[in-house]
């Protein structure tokens, strides 16, 4: 291979790389993104807590005593006849899937005659020393199985305050002599407000489901 061979070799692939060069040049000026000298918006995580990760604030639960000195009765009657096929809430009424539910408020737990309670209930009662209070049927229609561990309630529970306060507001006028409503602004287990008036017992009505004890 002589010398005008050896220059044309040279030549060409002198140019070759040129072009490969001036090609990668345009297209960085054409295609390139320059960095913004403000970003449009940011995105801030949240750093975990300690021990897991970022821990959303729970909401507190509302006292029913609250709840209750704003309770509809009818309402709670209305949502209470979804569990007649549980419960009954006569004066001497049958047990079903549940216990009758008359004069409940109050009623030791898991001591109704005649019912055959749940391993789980009969240890949530602690011997018949634990009672039905306000505050234990809140929680407890809220979410059966959560409060009560290895009830054999199959409720879901009603997670809406106000559905909880007329269904107990109801389930407080089956009874000869209905408890006294507790003070709205204390805890449900304080000592009630003097001179609450009494509800008027309701009078043969089919009662619905709550605590299935």
């Amino acid at each position: 291979m002589d010398s005008t061979e050896v220059n044309k070799l040279l030549a060409g692939f002198l140019g070759t790389c040129f072009v490969i060069f001036s090609v990668g040049i345009v297209s960085n000026a054409l295609f390139a993104s320059p960095t913004p000298e403000k970003p449009g918006f940011a995105i801030e995580a949240q750093e975990p807590t300690e021990g897991g990760g970022a821990a959303a604030p729970a909401a507190e639960a509302k006292p029913i005593a609250d709840l209750l000195a704003k309770a509809n009765v009818e309402a709670g009657a209305a949502i209470f006849k979804k569990c007649q096929a549980c419960h009954s809430g006569e004066k001497g009424g049958p047990n079903k899937v549940g216990p009758d539910l008359w004069d409940v408020v109050d009623r030791p737990v898991a001591e109704h005659e005649g019912f055959a309670y749940s391993a789980g209930m009969k240890d949530f009662s602690k011997g018949g020393q634990e009672k039905w209070t306000y505050d234990n049927l809140n929680h407890f229609i809220t979410s059966p199985k959560k409060f009560v561990k290895g009830t054999a309630m199959g409720f879901a529970g009603l997670p809406k305050d106000e559905d909880r306060a007329n269904v107990i507001a109801y389930l407080r006028t089956l009874s000869d002599n209905p408890k006294p409503l507790p003070q709205p602004g204390a805890s449900a287990e304080a000592k009630p407000a003097e001179g609450a008036a009494p509800a008027k017992p309701a009078e043969g009505a089919a009662k619905p489901a709550a605590p299935a004890q």
